[in-house]
């Protein structure tokens, strides 16, 4: 009995009891114990001896952790001591749980005390913990009032038992108010609080926040937006120094496919700019096949909610840029279409970016007509911005053989070109020949159909009048004779049209001799029909 009084820490730990019992000397000579793996090492351990000798230890959110863990290991229970340390530390810990900003710092500590951290649930309880308070609300749990609190102790030492002492801190306010704090946490802990708080049903909106707030935390690219004409954009953001520059570019890239795995799946929730900004640094920092399809498919499925800047992915290549949105992601929107209205919205915005990336000499005719030809025909009222984009692209790229340029020019319909397009695309000389007769054809046959629709209405109208006109002008002879006055004037503006378009053909039939006998037949046609 002496003997234990005379050393309180072997009285109060279960296992240096056992291990100086095991390793006694039967001659009673001295014997050397050492300890290698107390939870967090020589500093906590000498608060464990400074507890044990009954002198005031200090015990905050983190700290409690380890000193919970290491009463644990050295079996610091109610067996060796009443108020021992397991107890103390328990009671304490409890405390701290009830408090977000303790919690959040208590949880942090657990890294450094991972195994037996988790063996004893103190990560499980905090992560519960803060969930629980997330999805309560911010406005369910209120900073606990302490005696420290009070207008008379401010400025002097937290409330303190046995020197424990507790600091407490409001939460801010709003849906975000939990943001800033739990990106604090690593990246394994911080899943683990994710898939929490959509276990208790946190609404998806505020998952997607939290987690586009954590990797823009740690991946400093997704705080910049890239432009498709800066080439030099792209290489000063991977050396750009921010609070996160000492970040490996391998950890950015586990982060970033971490959290885009963790995405709600729920169609619009994500919204697209920081989808296309997850894509974008997948795509810089090279990461995994399936983490930019799993992206590519998202963004597809609300493809029409998009911007033209946003398509603008600058290509981490030997080329400067290239069109490097992939035409999955056209494929996966036309999958999940379910009206017209959408598909039309997203064939604008391919257009719009082909147009774009048309001016772009490293462009390959084929990626062109890949992203081109993923838009079905259907979703495009008229092609006059496709039109636009080839036009673009064949100026752009004046190398192009007549065969390349005839092929090229296939994904474009004709026949839905709008007159204005039709005209300019009659007198443009980078078209193949092939095309601009096919422009010319269907303009003709366009012409030719309302001219006989006209002529259907006015036959129509006579029939209906065995009299001829005579006894409608008596009844209504105002109002006939504007309605034949305006079907002139059409008839004399389709004329007109229709003689603008032999001219044209004439100025083609000078410049290409191997034109003649097709010019010809032209000729013959327009001049029976007007």
């Amino acid at each position: 009995m002496f003997w234990m009084m005379q050393f309180p820490l072997l009285c109060r730990s279960g296992l240096l009891k056992k291990l100086i019992a095991d390793s006694s000397n039967k001659d009673g000579s001295s014997s050397v114990l050492e300890l290698h793996d107390v939870p967090g090492g020589d500093k906590i351990f000498n608060l464990v001896t400074r507890f044990c000798y009954g002198v005031k230890i200090e015990v905050t959110a983190s700290n409690v952790v380890s000193l919970r863990c290491a009463s644990e290991y050295l079996q610091m229970n109610e067996n060796y001591g009443e108020g021992n340390l397991v107890s103390q530390t328990e009671s304490f810990l409890n405390e701290v749980l009830s408090n977000w900003s303790d919690t959040i710092k208590a949880l942090q500590t657990c890294d450094e005390v991972k195994q037996i951290s988790e063996d004893i649930h103190i990560v499980s309880r905090c992560i519960d913990s803060l969930a629980m308070k997330v999805c309560s609300g911010s406005n369910m749990f209120n900073r606990p009032k302490a005696e420290g609190d009070s207008p008379q102790n401010q400025g002097q030492d937290p409330t303190q038992w046995n020197g424990i002492s507790s600091k407490t801190k409001l939460p801010l306010q709003g849906d975000d108010w939990y943001y800033e704090d739990v990106s604090l946490l690593s990246l394994s802990l911080y899943k683990r609080f994710v898939l929490a708080i959509e276990a208790k049903g946190m609404k998806p909106e505020s998952v997607v926040g939290s987690l586009i707030f954590y990797v823009r935390r740690f991946v400093p690219l997704m705080n910049r937006q890239s432009s498709f004409n800066d080439k030099n954009n792209v290489k000063q953001q991977g050396t750009s120094t921010t609070s996160n520059s000492t970040i490996s570019e391998v950890d950015q890239k586990l982060v970033l496919e971490e959290i885009a795995g963790l995405l709600p799946n729920k169609k619009g929730v994500t919204p697209s700019e920081s989808l296309f900004r997850l894509l974008r640094a997948a795509m810089i920092l090279h990461a995994s096949q399936s983490c930019i399809d799993n992206l590519e498919k998202r963004i597809g499925s609300q493809l029409d909610q998009v911007e033209l800047v946003d398509l603008l992915i600058p290509n981490m290549s030997y080329s400067p840029t290239t069109a490097a949105t992939s035409p999955s992601i056209i494929e996966e929107v036309i999958v999940g279409a379910d009206t017209l209205k959408p598909m039309t919205m997203v064939a604008i915005l391919v257009d719009a970016y082909l147009a774009e990336m048309a001016l772009d000499v490293n462009l390959k005719l084929p990626k062109f007509h890949a992203l081109a030809s993923a838009i079905p025909d259907y979703a495009r009222p008229l092609d006059d911005a496709l039109y636009h984009a080839i036009d673009v692209y064949l100026e752009a790229h004046p190398w192009l053989v007549d065969s390349e340029r005839e092929q090229f020019c296939r994904v474009m319909n004709v026949q839905k070109l709008s007159l204005e397009a039709s005209t300019h695309a009659a007198q443009n000389e980078r078209l193949p020949i092939r095309v601009i007769v096919q422009v010319l054809f269907f303009e003709q046959l366009r012409l030719r159909t309302s001219i006989s629709t006209w002529l259907f209405v006015v036959n129509v109208e006579n029939s209906q009048n065995p009299n001829g006109n005579l006894g409608f002008l008596r009844s209504n002879n105002g109002q006939q004779q504007g309605h034949d006055h305006n079907l002139r004037d059409r008839v004399k503006e389709l004329e007109n049209e229709c003689l603008d378009i032999r001219k044209e053909l004439k100025k083609l039939a000078k410049t290409k001799k191997s034109w003649n006998f097709l010019s010809r037949m032209f000729f013959t046609k327009s001049s029976s029909m007007c």
